[in-house]
């Protein structure tokens, strides 16, 4: 699981970094005034939010499961303009299959 603070100075506390590794949680963690360190993730949410934000489930399994299906698609088959219009999986096996 990865933990992000709402407040930065949490990551200061030797108790919350003790119940985090007890948990296993991981704390994020960017560098000091860089927007790109988390420049992916912020535009996979933002996807998400406008892909998924507005719909109406019926209990807690089938919004679980609607998630895990929508992760699945945008990383298998959803196009991204940024990959060349590839999917997560095809641009990473075409890199790996360029670089070996």
């Amino acid at each position: 699981m990865l933990r992000r603070p709402v407040e930065s100075a949490q990551y200061c506390a030797y108790d919350y970094q003790a119940l985090l590794r007890r948990h296993r949680i991981v704390p994020s963690h960017s560098r000091p005034g860089n927007c790109w360190d988390n420049a992916a993730m912020e535009s996979f949410f933002r996807s998400l939010k406008a892909e998924r934000v507005y719909l109406r489930y019926a209990c807690h399994h089938e919004a679980k499961t609607d998630l895990f299906d929508y992760i699945r698609f945008y990383n298998h088959r959803r196009h991204h303009s940024t990959l060349g219009y590839l999917s997560p999986m095809e641009f990473e096996r075409r890199y790996a299959s360029s670089n070996s």
